[in-house]
């Protein structure tokens, strides 16, 4: 490994974790509650929907940077990755709500863990499905 490498690999992760910071906090605003205040408050169901968003949106980073060229390449690709999965999300929980009489925002907003799970694993196969693609 030489240094251009080393210099290079500095470069992405700290872009990469930039982009994380900035795509977790953009989701953040959408929710309906303050995601840090309830981890906070020790909310297990936000804090673990949280982890397995974070986990996601890392994994789509980690397979964009894998697979492309340019730094800005897995940029755009991670953004469009997130848009993506912020839409997946909406529409799986409009259809949850209004079909399965399951809110999953309200349950895990009341601390209920098997609600943050569910919704935080929706992020997580959702990654899965938008990264086979990449």
């Amino acid at each position: 490994m030489d240094f251009d490498m080393i210099l290079r690999v500095l470069l992405w992760t700290a872009v990469g974790g930039l982009l994380l910071f900035v795509l977790m906090f953009v989701d953040s605003l959408f929710t309906k509650y303050n995601d840090l205040e309830e981890v906070k408050a020790g909310n297990m169901a936000v804090t673990t929907r949280l982890i397995l968003k974070l986990i996601a949106q890392g994994y789509i980073l980690s397979v964009s940077i894998g697979t492309s060229y340019h730094l800005l390449e897995a940029v755009v690709v991670s953004i469009i990755s997130f848009i993506i999965l912020f839409v997946l999300e909406a529409l799986t929980e409009l259809i949850l709500r209004n079909f399965g009489k399951l809110n999953l925002d309200k349950g895990t907003r009341e601390g209920k863990t098997g609600y943050g799970l569910f919704a935080g694993s929706l992020h997580v196969v959702g990654a899965l499905i938008i990264t086979a693609c990449l």
